[in-house]
């Protein structure tokens, strides 16, 4: 596995910031599709998103230096190609906190299921947690018979 640097994590996080960028990344990725092997040229990328081919070419610029796309020129035609080695060192990036992630949804599922255990539970007739107790239940007094002894003055 490619070891990436922070500079370079924070510039492939940043490109996948914006929307039309990711667009481009999916454009190139074929959709489905097998990828063309001359890439896909600017003004193909360039169509869908209504925008000025320099404002484009701004966005392009992010992607080539975060290395997420490669340009070349075959005449007066560019093309761009994806490269995703960038994109798995930022998946090996996100993959360390899924197991923290994974651990805290399972203990908030499990709290969740005892609280709902909990409210049927408390639903159930003569099942009242008020009026149970756990200390031993002690006899009532018996009734006297007459009046005790009193004291002599």
């Amino acid at each position: 596995m490619v070891k990436y640097s922070d500079d370079e994590l924070d510039s492939v996080f940043a490109a996948l910031a914006d929307r039309t960028r990711r667009s481009v990344l999916n454009a190139l990725a074929g959709n489905g599709e097998a990828p063309s092997p001359t890439g896909v040229s600017v003004s193909e990328l360039a169509a869908p998103h209504g925008m000025s081919l320099p404002g484009f070419l701004k966005h392009l610029r992010v992607l080539e230096d975060a290395g997420l796309i490669e340009r070349t020129k075959e005449g007066r035609v560019v093309s761009c190609e994806l490269d995703a080695a960038p994109l798995e060192a930022a998946s090996g990036w996100m993959s360390r906190y899924e197991k923290f992630w994974t651990e805290k949804l399972d203990s908030l599922a499990r709290y969740l299921y005892q609280q709902e255990e909990l409210q049927v539970w408390n639903k159930q007739p003569g099942k009242n947690p008020s009026s149970i107790s756990f200390a031993p239940t002690r006899s009532r007094p018996k009734r006297s018979g007459g009046r005790g002894p009193t004291r002599k003055r």
